[in-house]
């Protein structure tokens, strides 16, 4: 049985294990995945909490760019399953948030996937202007996006109903490939973020 009380500390708790140990195993992993990605497998599986991918597969991070859903479906009409498809073949080199930097064409499916993180790059140029290089204004997208799809996420019948009935907790995070650490984003006034979502690559 867990010693935390909380599920959301658990997990941060594990991240801490998972970046030490991985960085005492060796100390250049997380500086060699911050350099980018070249798998050569597209995994797309079930969203089962019990299967996961690079466990089963006994594969390190890097090793596999996965989509998972509810039966591993992909569907004519799924753009979500299109885009990580066409990311996967066709611009994989490149990161979701780092592409939501430019308007440079990356095919209809990824366009229009990526139009709500450009247009909150846009949105908020001013203060995206004022941060130093591409890297920390990656970071900020990739933080407002977050915080973006958490306010989206709010708006789900399922979400409201489950926060009204039965106190669901949601948080936002974004991931640092580059230490390896979770990172849980505060929303303004200093608290942890409201709202679920998957963490976010920095």
């Amino acid at each position: 049985m867990s010693t935390f009380a909380d599920p959301i500390d658990r997990i941060v708790a594990g991240n801490r294990v998972y970046a030490q140990t991985t960085a005492e195993r060796d100390p250049n992993a997380f500086e060699e995945l911050s350099k980018g990605q070249a798998p050569e497998i597209l995994w797309i599986g079930c969203a089962d909490s019990r299967i996961p991918e690079t466990t089963v597969c006994h594969c390190k991070p890097g090793e596999l760019f996965v989509h998972r859903n509810i039966a591993n479906c992909v569907h004519a009409d799924d753009i979500n399953a299109a885009s990580v498809v066409e990311y996967a073949v066709a611009h994989l080199k490149c990161g979701g948030a780092n592409a939501a930097l430019s308007d440079a064409d990356l095919g209809t499916t990824l366009n229009t996937w990526l139009h709500p993180v450009r247009e909150l790059r846009r949105k908020h140029r001013a203060e995206l202007e004022k941060l130093p290089n591409d890297d920390a204004r990656a970071v900020r997208v990739a933080e407002l996006n977050v915080h973006q799809s958490i306010d989206v996420l709010k708006q789900h019948p399922a979400v409201k109903r489950a926060v009204a009935e039965r106190g669901l907790s949601l948080h936002g995070m974004i991931y640092d490939i580059g230490a390896g650490q979770l990172r849980l984003l505060e929303e303004a006034g200093g608290k942890k973020g409201n709202g679920l979502w998957s963490p976010a690559n920095k």
